[in-house]
């Protein structure tokens, strides 16, 4: 029996060493995977170890050039037959499962055949089995790097196509509302105009506009004129608006929470309101400040506070602010001022909220500045809205001449505004929502005919 061991990069690569070697008869025992090479098992090289043999010497014989499939003369077994029986045996059990059951099968043939029957093996259907089994084992893997960019060429050109559609598909309604807008009496165009200069949302001024037409033709207004047009927007928007009109804090409320982006304004609104309740409705006062993020936040809050003579608390995590309402149990209202963060973010949104005191004589104040962008606006109120804050307060209207991100948020989130501030004075500038005003300031006044 003469076995011999082959390193190879894949099994294929040993079978043409394997039958120049050890001839035509020979037998693969085993394979399994083995590192070659490296620095302290580092960096090594994966490599495939073939173990083959063949019965005897004297069987050996070189592979002819091309060999076609004839019976093999049977000889006699012998002592050599049981003593390969032995050898393979042992070698055997220290291979795969696989081969384990390869070599019992085939010693079984021998000791079945010992005396008479012919012991002889075709190197070519062990071959070809053993790489059947192989290729099962072994899936064929295509170049990872060329399917993946294969992927991501096949997903960007998807979503190209999908912007082009979509960027067409708003091309043609935009243009379909321009020959639309032709069509339209001159006091109507001049209202589309106007919404849409006060960055209203689309839907809103066509429903506006659907709603002001019904109202011209019940009046069998063919050729209306700008202060009836006018007219007939204020009715639609009261409508739509008279719900969501702003109270002030009730008299009832014992806690008042404001939250916002960084930026907005929260610190000042609430020296604003503190000192209105303070000096007007007469009630005592003190602060909360969770705000510690912001370098002078709470030497800001603590001016006001000094100003208006009221106490003032700091916390730095949720589980002191049972103990700062503790210390402000004398106060009739308390004003809770917390840190500005990136609220698009949900976290951010979670953390602030854990800090709110959840009860019927609190109430909770989103705090947006009218200068900034309406999708971040309505992201942050949407995150907000999840937690049940849905009234507001409007700063920096004086910085601004568009005002329709107040509708834009009544209509899609049920944002009720409750203050609107307008300027850097305390405690002048700020006042309670008020709808009839509100509309005034975003349509404008009729032009005169």
């Amino acid at each position: 029996m003469k076995v011999k061991r082959y390193i190879v990069n894949a099994v294929p690569d040993a079978l043409p060493m394997i039958r120049s070697e050890l001839g035509v008869d020979a037998v693969i025992l085993g394979t399994k995977v083995i590192r070659v090479g490296g620095f302290l098992g580092m960096f090594s090289k994966k490599k495939m170890e073939v173990i083959a043999a063949v019965e005897s010497a004297g069987s050996a014989r070189p592979a002819p050039a091309a060999r076609q499939q004839q019976p093999v003369e049977p000889r006699q077994t012998s002592a050599a037959a049981h003593t390969a029986l032995g050898t393979i045996a042992a070698l055997g059990a220290q291979q795969t499962t696989s081969m384990n059951n390869a070599a019992a099968q085939y010693a079984n043939s021998i000791q079945k055949q010992a005396g008479a029957s012919p012991v002889s093996v075709q190197i070519k259907p062990v071959q070809a089995s053993h790489e059947a089994a192989l290729n099962q084992q072994i899936p064929k893997i295509e170049p990872p790097v060329e399917r993946t960019a294969a992927v991501s060429a096949r997903k960007i050109s998807d979503r190209d196509l999908m912007d082009e559609i979509m960027d067409m598909k708003q091309w043609i309604v935009k243009m379909s509302k321009q020959q639309q807008l032709k069509t339209w009496p001159e006091p109507l165009q001049a209202l589309y105009d106007r919404l849409n200069g006060q960055e209203v949302e689309a839907a809103w001024i066509d429903k506006c506009l659907d709603a002001v037409q019904e109202q011209l033709e019940a009046q069998n207004l063919t050729e209306p004129s700008h202060q009836a047009v006018w007219a007939a927007a204020g009715r639609t928007l009261g409508q739509w608006l008279d719900d969501f009109e702003g109270s002030g804090i009730n008299k009832s409320t014992r806690v008042v929470h404001f939250v916002g982006p960084t930026g907005v304004g929260k610190t000042t609104s609430i020296a604003k309101l503190a000192a209105e309740q303070t000096l007007k409705a007469g009630r005592k006062v003190g602060f909360i400040t969770s705000d510690t993020y912001r370098i002078a936040a709470v030497d800001q809050l603590r001016t006001y506070a000094t100003i208006l003579n009221v106490p003032l608390e700091v916390v730095f995590s949720p589980s002191e602010v049972a103990r700062a309402f503790t210390q402000l149990q004398d106060r009739e209202l308390v004003f809770m001022d917390t840190a500005g963060r990136n609220f698009r973010n949900e976290l951010y949104v979670s953390e602030v909220n854990s800090l709110l005191q959840s009860s019927e004589h609190a109430e909770s104040y989103l705090v947006l500045s009218l200068t900034g962008k309406y999708k971040d606006m309505s992201a942050v109120a949407e995150n907000f809205a999840k937690y049940g804050i849905r009234s507001a307060i409007f700063t920096k209207q004086d910085e601004t001449s568009s005002y329709g991100a107040i509708l834009n948020l009544v209509m899609e989130h049920g944002l009720k505004p409750a203050y609107i501030a307008y300027g850097q004075t305390v405690p002048d500038d700020i006042a309670a929502f008020r709808t009839e005003r509100y509309i005034e300031q975003l349509l404008g006044a009729a032009r005169d005919e």
